[in-house]
């Protein structure tokens, strides 16, 4: 009878032991255990990145790092580390959040427009996904990657269309890279490279002439006349006697890309530089900066009309006044320079 109550006494001790234990492993598996009180975080996991930096990177959101490190070792995910952007939402448990990590990186969206230069498009780029500006800007530029897909120094920044893209944030310099080229070459479908050969440009061409519509005009349905207008010059041989190739040739001149110029002097003409369409009647070696693909397409669709000369319209301000001859522009003109000299814009 005695050896019979100790057994049972033992029984009943193993029960209660296992059930202290099936409760604790539950508790480290099922229970929440998140330390945010918003919907979710989001949690940035690196290129190579350790379990000990997993560690430091998710203990700030759980309530018990060391039962999420026991369930972690347990399911095998110390071994299988993997880059990305993970949403964690609020009360997931160790092991809910252990699967997030391990299969759903989530992607974001991208975007850029109008950046003057590859260094300012590398910048823009590296506050969004991982690769940092300094590896982006050097693939940009890596010479045999653009001798091999048609690109020079002066037009690869053409092949950047300004749009909203979905990329993983673990995304790498020359991953980014090959896909934009993928994009490009998506935008330049048979419709538009068709179009182009029409009005006698290449696709570079026409980002750089449409560079130059970006920047003479912020208004969108504007923007198909001014290309008209260059357009007129440039296939009767004119010179584009454009204001902003001349800003871009004294900013590239100087080295000095923050300078602000509201006003091109006489003297700025005389800059002897590829890029100063007063001084020369060729298209500049490329963009003087990335166009939209409303100026893209004003390019393709340039308005057919007889003006070869507009000017800001201080009546009607974003717009600007056309004009068919040099005489009507002139008077055109000469309202304009009595306005910015009532400014005072010197510079």
């Amino acid at each position: 009878m005695y050896i019979k109550k100790i057994l049972l006494a033992i029984a009943l001790l193993g029960l209660i032991a296992g059930g202290i234990f099936a409760y604790y492993v539950y508790q480290a598996v099922f229970s929440p255990n998140t330390s945010f009180e918003n919907e979710t975080k989001t949690v940035y996991i690196p290129t190579g990145g350790t379990y000990t930096e997993l560690i430091e990177v998710i203990s700030p959101i759980v309530k018990d790092i060391y039962s999420f490190d026991r369930i972690a070792r347990r399911k095998g995910y110390i071994d299988n580390i993997k880059a990305g952007r993970y949403i964690i939402k609020k009360d997931l448990n160790n092991n809910d959040i252990i699967n997030v990590l391990r299969s759903k990186n989530e992607p974001i969206q991208v975007s850029f427009n109008n950046q003057e230069r590859l260094e300012n498009l590398a910048g823009r780029i590296a506050t969004q996904i991982e690769a940092d500006s300094i590896s982006l800007l050097k693939v940009f530029k890596e010479k045999a990657f653009l001798e091999a897909k048609g690109f020079s120094p002066e037009t690869s920044l053409a092949m950047y269309v300004p749009n909203k893209y979905e990329f993983f944030w673990n995304t790498s310099a020359e991953q980014f890279r090959d896909r934009m080229l993928k994009e490009y070459n998506k935008f330049w479908n048979e419709s538009r490279l068709s179009k182009a050969k029409k009005i006698g440009l290449t696709p570079a061409q026409v980002c750089t002439v449409a560079s130059i519509v970006q920047k003479e005009t912020a208004k969108v349905d504007e923007r198909p006349r001014v290309a008209g207008v260059y357009m007129n010059r440039y296939t009767n041989g004119w010179k584009l006697d454009a204001d902003p190739t001349v800003i871009y040739a004294i900013k590239k001149h100087r080295n000095d890309w923050d300078v602000v110029i509201k006003r091109v002097l006489y003297k700025d003409l005389e800059l002897d530089s590829p890029y100063n369409t007063y001084k020369y009647a060729a298209l500049p070696p490329g963009p003087i900066t990335m166009p939209d693909i409303s100026s893209i397409d004003a390019v393709l669709n340039y308005e057919k009309h007889e003006y070869y000369f507009f000017v800001a319209n201080v009546e009607n301000f974003g717009y600007h006044k056309f004009a068919k001859t040099l005489s009507q522009h002139n008077r055109n003109k000469k309202q304009y320079v009595k306005w910015i000299n009532e400014k005072g814009i010197n510079r």
